[in-house]
């Protein structure tokens, strides 16, 4: 399948970047669903992998790591700061000394089960005037994207052929 050129750089506006437009929901996105779990002491750092663990998405640092896209040395601090809150723990598996696995406290549980009802309102909120249709065709397009952000950067990888 051929590459579009739906973009060029003479004439490009930010205003039409499906890039820009991402990214000023996703600011939005972040910051209203924060303000809401701010009550709860969760910053955005925080909810993230916390409701991560809580769907089973991940049970170590480096599963969390590779599934959030984010420095494990930074993640490691967050998972620290969430350890000191009581809202998890880390475990030693007692297969591999050297791996931890993550789990969430009965107040974690309780924490993180709020998180889906504040993405659940907000997302409704940014929704509105969608209809079910579009709102499907929303979500088939974007995942769309996402196997072609994959594909991109695996053709784009130091080492490969195409790279």
């Amino acid at each position: 399948m051929s590459t579009p050129t739906f973009y060029k750089a003479q004439g490009y506006c930010s205003d039409d970047s499906v890039g820009f437009l991402m990214r000023r929901i996703m600011l939005g996105l972040v910051t209203d669903i924060d303000r809401r779990l701010d009550v709860l002491g969760l910053t955005h750092a925080q909810w993230t992998p916390l409701f991560m663990i809580a769907q089973g998405k991940a049970g170590t640092l480096a599963e969390l790591s590779r599934e959030l896209q984010i420095d494990p040395g930074a993640l490691t601090r967050t998972l620290d700061r969430l350890e000191a809150k009581g809202l998890c723990r880390r475990v030693r598996s007692t297969e591999d000394r050297r791996v931890a696995r993550l789990e969430l406290t009965d107040e974690g549980r309780s924490v993180a089960a709020e998180v889906p009802k504040v993405m659940s309102e907000v997302l409704n909120a940014y929704l509105t005037g969608f209809s079910h249709d579009e709102w499907q065709t929303l979500l088939s397009l974007l995942r769309r994207m996402v196997c072609n952000a994959d594909a991109f950067k695996e053709a784009h990888q130091p080492g490969s052929q195409a790279g």
